[in-house]
């Protein structure tokens, strides 16, 4: 829980987005947290990139935020299952794939990875298909342990 100067609980400002001057700004004023959701490497870390230099000119410490992304999950043991997943949930295998949360297990470990030593340091796991309980299961058994303290 964050708490104010005065040490009350309070909750966590979110902000995200993608506009290329007012999001930065409100967010390196205001945000505890900034997100990009659903959108690729490269324009996700631009997005960042453009609020940590919003912080530097406002005199905050850039490192202050956590910087996340949101993207869906689609994650198999295999690439049957991760084909089966995508079908489930109404996506092409190839279109799925372009989720640092899809692919075999050992696919998106690498992918959190790289989006990790790109400055992000939370993801929120977008569950389309809430039914399929055992695609939680593999990945809080073979994904979360290898990338939680990475």
């Amino acid at each position: 829980m964050q708490t104010d100067a005065d040490g009350r609980p309070r909750v966590p400002i979110i902000i995200g987005g993608h506009g290329p001057r007012r999001t930065p700004a409100l967010a390196a004023r205001f945000a505890d947290e900034f997100n990009v959701g659903f959108s690729a490497f490269d324009v996700s870390t631009a997005q960042i990139g453009r609020v940590r230099n919003a912080c530097e000119q406002a005199g905050r410490d850039p490192d202050s935020l956590v910087y996340s992304v949101a993207h869906p999950l689609c994650v198999g043991a295999d690439e049957a299952e991760v084909a089966r997943r995508a079908a489930a949930i109404g996506r092409d295998p190839a279109e799925v794939r372009a989720s640092p949360f899809a692919g075999t297990a050992a696919e998106v470990i690498e992918k959190i990875g790289e989006w990790g030593a790109a400055g992000i340091g939370r993801g929120y796991l977008q569950v389309l298909d809430l039914a399929d309980l055992e695609h939680i299961a593999l990945v809080a058994e073979q994904v979360l342990p290898a990338v939680r303290d990475a």
